[in-house]
């Protein structure tokens, strides 16, 4: 029996989670918040992983697992500015890139060709850092660790990985799209 479907199935796991996370911060619940979205956070890494160890690479997966991220980072950020933990305008920020990605990946898929989904380093980095932004969101709202300074000196280490890493993909994405795919 073939296991190619469990990178998609871990993916799938990762939106499921989001619901819950969402509601714990929502009620308060920092540590099934933290919890649930460690497990979310790490499942990224395994599913990334056995698809690129085994040769498990689909489309949907592709496509899958960058949208789970997109969903998780996003309602995360939108949640905790909603519950005053983290600046609007940072989760704006945040969210903005996001919609900027998913909008021009679309008309990229659809004017151009389909879209090849590959990170870039600093769109990684910028990933880590807003998983790890808001782990220690969460950990400071439940627990009041890590302190004030630490959460605002990662919280301005997302603000840059996020306007270089969307800058770096409006500026690739529109120098294929010129140049025909």
């Amino acid at each position: 029996m073939s296991l190619r479907w469990l990178p998609n199935a871990i993916s799938l796991l990762r939106i499921v989670l989001i619901v819950p996370i969402l509601s714990f911060i929502l009620e308060g619940g920092y540590a099934w918040a933290l919890a649930l979205f460690f497990v979310a956070g790490f499942s990224d890494g395994i599913d990334g992983y056995l698809a690129k160890r085994y040769n498990w690479h689909t489309r949907l997966g592709a496509l899958l697992d960058p949208v789970a991220d997109k969903l998780l980072v996003a309602g995360t950020f939108i949640t905790l500015a909603y519950t005053q933990h983290i600046p609007v305008w940072l989760a704006a920020v945040v969210v903005s890139r996001d919609v900027i990605i998913i909008g021009g990946a679309t008309a990229y898929n659809f004017l151009v060709k389909p879209v090849e989904g590959e990170p870039t380093r600093i769109s990684k980095l910028n990933t880590a850092l807003e998983l790890l932004f808001l782990l220690f969101i969460m950990s400071r709202a439940g627990f009041g660790w890590p302190n004030e300074i630490t959460t605002t000196i990662l919280g301005a280490g997302v603000l840059v990985t996020v306007v270089i890493s969307g800058v770096d993909y409006v500026w690739s994405w529109s120098r294929r799209a010129r140049a025909g795919g």
